[in-house]
């Protein structure tokens, strides 16, 4: 018996069961305290109710034997696959069939699993710093993995990679630094994937917090983008899915690569429920998209109240607008850690460290605008305290 390699060398702590494991050390030596969770990038408003109504009468549907259901398709109920259609991509002139939608359990599940389509000879870019998981599932699979550094001179904007890569990863609005990137520069990638044959998979999953015109919500606004990338969605920041678990990934038949995930899919996994399905069609009526509009304008001017405020009291930040993460730069030449070990400790706030995202993160840390607004009050206090 071999095992995998490549998983035993991974590091022995996901980035944010470390934070955890610190938080929950500090809490267990200070009982008392009142720590201030700004680190995870999990919500906190509750559901609509109409996407709460809708799962209710999903629930009952599974009560009565003319309505109950069993095993649902695979890659989605088609009610949902055609909504998604019509209402993220019709509606912005994008063409695109429901056979080319897959829904599934979440992002982060699909963004894993996406790499099996691939040999593991491939490369990978990933820019740097980025989402934890995009770095994991490709050291994993043991491939190649080309760094894109995104530095504050380019205000966290990647360039192009020097060389050839197989595989790319991109994510924007970007988790952790809040970057976004233009038409223009975004077409840019699009190009370069068509000229080398690349393959982009293009994580959205923080589209709804996009309020430039000159911003994308989806890479098929791009002329070609539909030969050259997959796009994962998430209705978890959007519309508070985390606990729900449901999101979708568009694979075009132009990318050749359609045939292939369907069969993957079908044979690995077994469809999302019955009832997160529900709810995600609620999100599309009228009722859901005004309980939607409101959680988000919340985390909006949250995130907007975290900006201003670290910037008053002389924080070098960015972000925060287009996107729910603040990416703020430590004080005092503390690199990563040493600043979250010293906000944890003088003023019981969590950040997520940045080096934690990758070696280009040092020295810096994300905060998110997923918190409650009293506690990011409370937290700006604290650090003016400082």
């Amino acid at each position: 018996m071999q095992i995998n390699t490549h998983l035993q060398q991974l590091p022995g702590n996901y980035l944010f069961t470390e934070i955890a494991n610190r938080t929950q050390a500090y809490q267990a030596a200070h009982p008392s305290a009142r720590i201030l969770r700004l680190g995870i990038g999990d919500v906190n408003r509750p559901l609509p109710a109409a996407i709460s109504d809708a799962m209710h009468r999903a629930v009952d549907e599974l009560t009565r034997v003319e309505t109950f259901r069993g095993y649902g398709p695979e890659n989605g109920y088609d009610w949902l696959r055609q909504a998604i259609v019509d209402y993220d991509y019709t509606s912005r002139g994008i063409h695109l069939s429901p056979e080319e939608v897959f829904i599934s359990d979440g992002a982060g599940s699909d963004l894993g699993n996406l790499s099996e389509l691939f040999d593991t000879a491939n490369s990978v870019a990933i820019l740097d710093p980025s989402y934890p998981a995009y770095v994991d599932t490709s050291r994993m699979a043991g491939r190649e993995i080309i760094f894109l550094p995104c530095v504050a001179e380019h205000n966290f904007r990647p360039e192009l990679p020097a060389r050839k890569a197989d595989i790319i990863y991109l994510c924007f609005p970007n988790n952790p630094t809040g970057t976004v990137l233009t038409r223009k520069e975004l077409a840019a990638w699009v190009d370069y994937a068509r000229a080398n044959h690349s393959i982009i998979l293009f994580d959205a999953a923080y589209e709804a917090f996009i309020e430039d015109p000159d911003v994308p919500h989806s890479i098929y606004e791009i002329d070609g983008a539909q030969e050259v990338a997959i796009e994962i969605r998430s209705y978890s920041k959007s519309a508070g899915f985390t606990a729900v678990r449901c999101g979708y990934t568009v694979v075009p038949k132009a990318t050749g690569l359609q045939a292939m995930w369907r069969r993957r899919q079908c044979t690995k996994f077994n469809g999302a429920s019955y009832i997160s399905q529900r709810a995600a069609l609620a999100t599309y009526t009228a009722e859901g998209k005004a309980g939607l509009s409101a959680n988000l304008n919340y985390y909006k001017q949250t995130a907007r109240l975290l900006m201003d405020g670290l910037q008053d009291l002389g924080y070098r930040v960015y972000g925060g607008k287009n996107a729910p993460y603040i990416w703020c730069e430590t004080s005092n030449k503390m690199d990563s850690w040493q600043f979250f070990d010293f906000l944890l400790n003088s003023c019981q706030v969590v950040c997520a460290p940045g080096v934690g995202f990758g070696e280009a993160g040092q020295g810096f840390v994300r905060f998110s605008a997923f918190s409650n607004r009293d506690d990011c009050h409370e937290a700006l206090r604290r650090l003016q305290s400082l």
